[in-house]
């Protein structure tokens, strides 16, 4: 999937922490505890962004996590009534999730990891399943998946040489 780079530095960007688990590594003196955070970032106007940060200590961790997220930053393409255009499978690992358009009025229809990842991106009416591995990773990164490779009819038209009218109908 391209990527396309966004200069996040004129984004207001909110954040959100979706997991943080406890590490460990054994060495010869013993075990070393560290702390991993998931943070998902957006501007709740279709960019948003997930990253894993890694340290001693929480907020360490939620700091770096933040900084990778806003380094991955995607642009989503949303509707009229800030849905998305067409139901869409992501895929990330074992992970995958089915992320289904919805008419105006239906809200969001996902779970935590997904929830996350969706409120961020500014898509308030969407319903989604979550199928295979729960890892909250790679949900979260299967839900990215999915909404970047969305596409706005215009887009269709455009490649496949007809109108919008053609394509939509």
């Amino acid at each position: 999937m391209k990527r396309t780079i966004i200069d996040a530095s004129q984004l207001e960007l909110n954040d959100k922490v979706v997991a943080i688990k406890r590490v460990s590594k054994t060495v010869k003196g013993g075990r070393t505890m560290r702390f991993s955070a998931l943070v998902v970032v957006g501007d709740g106007n279709g960019h948003v962004g997930a990253g894993l940060g890694k340290a001693g200590e929480v907020p360490e961790a939620i700091r770096k996590g933040k900084e990778a997220a806003v380094k991955n930053i995607v642009e989503i393409p949303r509707d009229d009534n800030n849905s998305i255009p067409h139901d869409i499978f992501g895929n990330f690992g074992s992970a995958s999730v089915l992320l289904k358009r919805a008419p105006e009025g239906t809200g969001i229809i996902a779970g935590g990891p997904v929830r996350a990842v969706v409120e961020l991106a500014g898509i308030k009416n969407i319903r989604t399943k979550s199928l295979g591995s729960n890892n909250k990773t790679n949900v979260v990164l299967a839900t990215l998946e999915g909404l970047m490779g969305l596409k706005t009819p215009e887009q269709v038209a455009k490649n496949r040489g007809k109108s919008v009218e053609e394509v939509v109908c």
